[in-house]
């Protein structure tokens, strides 16, 4: 009886040393590399239970998930020669264990390290190609599109695929900033000095357009009106020559009238004729004819 406790304790015990050297688990978010000797006889990237020699395999396991790569924040020269400050971060995973295993012996730190290297090489050629405005303002998506693309080659390097780039922040040193700012203030005064004389120059276009219709629009206005005058003066001429026509003594004698009466209108008015003038001849001769 003790003899059989005794096997069964050393059953266990060798199956304890044993069993994990013989099952290797492969769960959904790993990938792994069986070896035979330490060479690598085998790369698994799908989930499950997988039967090994013990002695002769032996495995290492890696993740599979995006894995991200954050460092402080690097300075770059820019085109113009200034230094700008970035902070970004990167998004990569292992998508081949084999190669990754081969560089880095499975250590994510140096793979972290390696990675660094060759995005901050890449961000160093984009960011010398391109100015200051430009990576703050206008091409930082097309900047990120080019050190992706870069990227893209360490599959075949690290064994890592780059999924995507971003940057956190750009910041510009003090002295840089207010270069950078005057330079912007600058630009947008330009361009508002643009519009305001753009602005001016239709106002002016539309003022002379509405001066020259309101000029046109009164000479017609006055043509018209002369047209009506000159058609009234020549009715009222017609109406008073047929009137005056009809009894010219009558006509003569209320001419007279007017004229004394405009000519006598203030006391203080002297008129000197002749007595002979036939100014006041109907003083002379009132009785009607």
């Amino acid at each position: 009886m003790i003899n059989r406790s005794i096997l069964l304790v050393i059953v266990l015990v060798v199956l304890s040393v044993i069993l994990p050297r013989t099952v290797l688990v492969v769960r959904q978010w790993e990938q792994a590399v069986i070896f035979k000797f330490r060479e690598i006889e085998q790369v698994i990237q799908e989930p499950g239970l997988y039967f090994l020699i013990p002695y002769v395999h032996s495995s290492q396991r890696f993740d599979a998930r995006l894995l991200t790569l954050n460092q402080e924040p690097k300075r770059f020269l820019t085109l113009e020669k200034k230094d700008v400050i970035v902070d970004f971060y990167v998004k990569w995973h292992i998508v081949d264990p084999a190669v990754f295993y081969r560089v880095t012996t499975g250590d994510l730190d140096r793979a972290n390290i390696l990675l660094s290297q060759r995005i901050n090489s890449s961000m160093r050629d984009e960011f010398g190609k391109r100015t200051v405005q430009e990576v703050v303002l206008s091409k930082r998506d097309e900047v990120l599109d080019e050190v992706l693309a870069t990227a893209s080659e360490l599959a075949g390097e690290l064994g890592v695929g780059v999924v995507d780039v971003r940057t956190v922040r750009i910041d510009l040193p003090e002295d840089v900033s207010e270069s950078v700012y005057r330079r912007m203030r600058s630009e947008r005064d330009r361009v508002a000095r643009d519009f305001r004389a753009r602005g001016a120059e239709t106002g002016e276009r539309v003022r002379a357009g509405a001066d020259r219709e309101r000029e046109e629009i009164i000479a017609e206005a006055y043509r018209e009106a002369e047209l009506v005058r000159g058609g009234g003066d020549a009715e009222s001429t017609r109406i008073y020559a047929a009137a005056y026509t009809a009894d010219e003594e009558f006509y003569a004698l209320y001419r007279s009238l007017n004229a004394y009466r405009n000519s006598f209108s203030d006391r203080r008015d002297v008129l000197l004729l002749s007595p002979d003038s036939s100014f006041f001849r109907y003083f002379k001769d009132p009785a009607p004819k």
